[in-house]
């Protein structure tokens, strides 16, 4: 499927760059014609497939890798800010610019 998408694409170049180049080669036009084939939603004899199955729990699948990868990722900011704040690379100053 994707090398026959480049063909026609190379195709289509091909035929535009030699229109503005002036070329004399066969008249043909700038249209290209694509078939459209869907084998996602209907049958090679052109009969429309049932709907797919839905995956059920996909909020708690989600929720089950989101939660512990966010956890992990505070826990190793949390640490890396305490490093810096220990060899003084990055300390807030505490300014009290408020009188």
């Amino acid at each position: 499927m994707a090398t026959g998408m480049f063909r026609l694409t190379r195709k289509c170049t091909d035929r535009i760059i030699g229109i503005a180049s002036g070329s004399t080669g066969p008249k043909t036009s700038n249209v290209c014609r694509v078939t459209q084939l869907r084998t996602a939603v209907s049958t090679a004899s052109g009969g429309i497939l049932p709907k797919p199955d839905k995956t059920s729990f996909g909020l708690i699948r989600m929720t089950a890798v989101v939660v512990p990868f966010l956890y992990v990722g505070t826990l190793i900011s949390k640490n890396f800010a305490a490093l810096l704040e220990e060899h003084d690379i990055f300390v807030p100053e505490d300014d009290d610019d408020d009188d």
